[in-house]
């Protein structure tokens, strides 16, 4: 008879225990979610996240104002502090960082997207590597490697005033590996 009723117990409060951190699980992920400040504008050119299945984070999660602020060297973002630009997630070391690029992220975000600025300006995208890159005239610009880098600095004007024109020409939805 104690077996049964305790059984029984058991089986009426399965379900109880099994639900409470489902439920709060599911607010916890909600609220994550809503933590995210999300910011746009009518900037709708392709932004480099990545090779096709990555996470959709631009510079590779690097906090795009740490090339701005302090010494100018980049540092890695966390996912603590996230900012949704035009429907791409940034990473900032801090949640200081993250208010600068969402009262400003045009001022902050990487030319063309983060994409390669020598290979945007053939009219071509191809991933920019975070560790590459120069500050010209308060914005930031990407490279693929350091031999492109090396090429793009021969002309740095030249070549930012034929991606300025070329980049916009590229389709919304292109991707590097398309191009």
């Amino acid at each position: 008879m104690n077996k049964t009723f305790l059984a029984a117990i058991m089986m009426a409060t399965l379900p109880i225990a099994c639900s409470a951190p489902s439920s709060e699980t599911a607010e916890t992920t909600e609220t994550v979610e809503a933590a995210i400040a999300e910011v746009s504008d009518d900037m709708k050119l392709p932004v480099f996240t990545g090779p096709a299945g990555s996470e959709n984070v631009a510079v590779s999660g690097y906090d795009a104002v740490s090339y701005f602020e302090g010494d100018g060297v980049p540092v890695e973002g966390s996912k603590d502090h996230r900012v949704k630009y035009n429907g791409v997630e940034y990473h900032f070391a801090s949640a200081e960082n993250a208010a600068k690029f969402q009262a400003e992220p045009a001022k902050f975000a990487p030319q063309y997207g983060g994409h390669c600025a020598w290979a945007a300006s053939r009219g071509k995208l191809a991933s920019g590597d975070p560790t590459l890159y120069a500050i010209v005239d308060g914005k930031l610009y990407l490279n693929f490697n350091q031999k492109v880098q090396d090429t793009w600095n021969e002309d740095i004007p030249g070549f930012i005033e034929k991606a300025d024109k070329a980049f916009p020409e590229i389709p919304a939805d292109a991707r590097y590996d398309d191009a």
